[in-house]
Formats: structure tokens, C-alpha cells, sequence
């Protein structure tokens, strides 16, 4: 017969298993739950927390205070929402990564870490920061990237009077030779808004620009308050020269102090708020030149890479013995373009010939003949002739605003495409869920 006592225990294992059970489902159905809802898709509470803890760790890392977990969470999620959007977008074009592709940039950000990717992963994960994350969310910016360079990069084209423009209209306090670290904060404003609409945000960007010259922290407030993608950086433009500088801000920056801030700056997007946090000036840009020429020798059906190095390897035994470098170019390159200058390619900048062959260039001394060396086009012996000490400014800073008026017109068109896209799509979040 059962004692009293056992069915008591009996009972009460059975109760706590319930109660366990219970808890294990509710938790389950809250990590399941919806938290909005994007387009055919939706962002589940176990995302939005995921995201949220990487964000987290991200900012304290950064020193800056954290804001409240309920605006944390709305930031985090607005983020996910315009992620979705363009990842769905990019779904429908029909935009992948391959996995070549993805494995290079992996090992690449390994490589500019100073390390390789085993070790750049350990260092990640001694962090606290989960690799596959890294790697999902490296995956979800190659994406967007392509998907704005599809959407928005070709359209873009910067012609050489807009440069010379610049120049002629900008450049003549000496503009180009200051650098300028920003922070922005962005008060959104829908396309179509109404009067009242445009007015509440205009009071709130005035109430924010009082706080932030009241002492009140940027970075805090841009993280709080901001609908630009920065937010979460702490609205963090970065170093950026005048040219790199969106045309709306250009005017109210020449007037900047460090450390002011400027007054709310409408534009289609909504209203800007701008902090001058530092101010640098650049020196002249010097270059080495390079006087270099060179024997190429491609691989094919009859020419394997053993046979072209033996070839390199003769010719450049004759040259040792006194054959003139020049005449065996002419007859022996297949560069045929640089051949008929006796494998001249006239004097060199950085950046100007690929990788292997400027890095087997600037090791040589005047006059020396390199080994054979292996590039995307075939195999080479280079000679150096001359190096020079250059001044480049000129040409450095025509590049240099070429490059900057293209990344502002990006920004400038990505900002409004991607409001664009915000305030088209179907998006219903769960307040509630906040």
C-alpha cells in the first residue's frame, strides 16, 4: 500500500514539473512573439533581443551611456525594419553573395586586423561576440551594398567641371586642407507630412539643439533621439574634408566652432542638427615616383608558369651579361603596348600598377633587375630606372574631391531612397511589445 507521504511527494514533483513546464512555454511563446510586422515578413522578439545585445555591448565598448531599454529597442528595431526592407528588395532583384565572394571579404577584414581568420575569430569570441553574428551580419551589408550600388551607385556620375568647380568656387580659403569630425542627428520628416506633422518635429529638433548646448551628452541624444542610419553610432559622421560634406550643411560648417552646434537645417529628409566635434588641418601630400619597365611573359596552352619563369629567368641572365634590357623588352614582351617603349611603363605612383608587381617594384634598388614575379596578367622581371619625391597635392586633391563630391551625392540620394522605402512599405509595430 502507498504511504501517505509518498503520494504528497508524488504530488508535489508533479506540480513543480507543471509550473516548470508552464514557464518554458511562456518564455518560449515571448521569444516568439511578434514585434512588427515588415511587409510579407515579420521580427520576432528572439531577433529584436539578439540585436539589441550586440548593439548593447557595441556602445559600452564605445564608453558612451547607455539610453533606456525601451528607446534602445525602438533605435534596434527601426534599424532591422530598413534592414528587411532592403534585404527583401534585394531577395526580389535577385541579389546574392557567392561564397567565394564572402569568404574573401571574411579574410580580408581578418587581414586589416593584422590577422588571419582563425585568430581574428578567437579574438571575437574572447570579446563575447558570436562569430556566426559577425558573419551573418557582414552577409546582410554586402547585400545592402549591392543593393545600393544597384539601386542608387549607377546613377551617380561626377564630371570634371563639377571638380573644377569646386575648385574654383570652394577651394579658395584653403577649405581642402582642413578636416572636419561631425555629428548629426536626424529628426525625421514622411514624405507628405502635414503642417502639424512638420511642425512637431521642427520643436523637437529646437528642444534638442537647447539640451545639447545646455552640455547635454551628443552621442546620448543621437542614439535616443536620431532617425539617421548613425543613430546608433552616436551620430557619428566621422573625419570628412568640405568637399565630403552633404551641399545642405556646407554654409553653417564654414561658420563652426569646435564643439558648437548648429541651429535645426531642413532639408526633404527632415531636420538636421550638425556638432563641429573636432577640426584638423592636412599637410601637402608627397608621393615616390617611380621610373619602371619590364618584361611580361603570359601563360597559355603552350606556356605553363615553370616554362614562363624559365624564359624571365634567361633573359634576365642576359641582362646580367651585358644584353641591353630595352632591345630584349622589344622583342621578347608580350605587353606589346609597353614593348615598343623597351618595356617602359614611365614613371609610377602608388596605386597605379596591381599589388605584386608595385610590391616586388619598390623593393629594388636603382638599376636592379627583380626576380620573376606573378600577377593577374602573366609572369614579369621588372628594372627600376628612378625614384623622385613628388609634391601631388595638386592632382591628390582633385582625386580627393572627385571621390568626395561622388560619396556625398551617395549619401545624399541613399537617404532619401531609403526614407523613400520606409515610408512606402507596410510596417505595423507591436507597441506593446516596446
Amino acid at each position: 500500500m502507498i504511504k501517505q507521504e509518498n503520494i504528497k511527494r508524488v504530488v508535489v514533483v508533479a506540480l513543480l514539473c507543471n509550473l516548470l513546464f508552464g514557464s518554458f512555454l511562456a518564455h518560449a511563446e515571448i521569444l516568439d512573439a511578434i514585434v512588427a510586422v515588415v511587409e510579407d515578413d515579420v521580427i520576432l522578439e528572439r531577433e529584436l533581443q539578439k540585436e539589441v545585445a550586440v548593439i548593447e555591448q557595441r556602445i559600452q565598448q564605445s564608453s558612451a551611456a547607455l539610453p533606456s531599454a525601451y528607446v534602445l529597442r525602438k533605435q534596434v528595431l527601426e534599424k532591422m525594419i530598413v534592414d528587411k526592407l532592403q534585404r527583401q528588395l534585394a531577395e526580389k532583384a535577385g541579389i546574392t553573395v557567392s561564397e567565394e565572394q564572402f569568404n574573401s571579404s571574411a579574410a580580408d577584414i581578418a587581414r586589416r586586423n593584422n590577422m588571419d581568420v582563425e585568430q581574428f575569430r578567437a579574438e571575437l569570441e574572447g570579446q563575447g561576440i558570436s562569430y556566426q553574428s559577425f558573419l551573418d551580419n557582414m552577409r546582410n551589408e554586402i547585400i545592402i551594398n549591392q543593393l545600393r550600388g544597384r539601386e542608387i551607385g549607377g546613377r551617380i556620375k561626377v564630371t570634371d567641371r563639377e571638380v573644377e568647380h569646386y575648385l574654383e568656387t570652394q577651394d579658395k580659403i584653403g577649405e581642402e586642407s582642413s578636416q572636419y569630425h561631425l555629428g548629426h542627428i536626424l529628426i525625421a520628416v514622411k514624405e507628405g507630412a502635414s503642417a502639424t506633422e512638420i511642425q512637431q518635429a521642427m520643436s523637437k529638433a529646437d528642444g534638442l539643439v537647447k539640451k545639447l548646448r545646455a552640455g547635454q551628452d551628443f552621442s546620448q541624444i543621437a542614439i535616443s533621439d536620431s532617425d539617421d542610419a548613425n543613430a546608433l553610432k552616436g551620430g557619428d559622421l566621422g573625419w570628412r574634408t568640405m568637399s565630403e560634406i552633404p551641399t545642405l550643411f556646407v554654409n553653417e560648417i564654414r561658420q563652426m566652432k569646435q564643439g558648437e552646434v548648429s541651429e535645426p537645417i531642413r532639408s526633404p529628409s527632415g531636420f538636421h542638427i550638425i556638432k563641429m566635434l573636432e577640426l584638423k588641418s592636412t599637410d601637402n601630400h608627397m608621393i615616390i615616383k617611380t621610373k619602371v619597365r619590364h618584361i611580361l611573359v603570359k601563360t597559355n596552352e603552350l606556356v605553363d608558369d615553370a616554362e614562363a619563369k624559365k624564359r624571365l629567368l634567361a633573359l634576365k641572365a642576359r641582362i646580367a651579361d651585358g644584353d641591353d634590357f630595352a632591345a630584349l623588352a622589344r622583342a621578347h614582351s608580350d605587353d606589346k603596348g609597353s614593348a615598343l617603349k623597351g618595356g617602359s611603363l614611365d614613371w609610377v605612383g602608388p596605386g597605379d600598377l596591381v599589388k605584386p608587381f608595385e610590391e616586388a617594384m619598390v623593393k629594388l634598388g636603382i638599376n636592379e633587375v627583380s626576380e620573376p614575379v606573378q600577377t593577374q596578367f602573366g609572369w614579369h622581371i621588372i628594372q627600376v630606372l628612378g625614384r623622385e619625391n613628388k609634391d601631388d597635392s595638386s592632382e591628390f586633391k582633385k582625386n580627393l574631391v572627385r571621390d568626395a563630391i561622388r560619396k556625398r551625392k551617395i549619401e545624399e540620394e541613399t537617404e532619401l531612397w531609403v526614407r523613400r522605402l520606409r515610408d512606402e512599405a507596410f510596417v505595423e509595430i507591436k507597441q506593446d511589445r516596446l
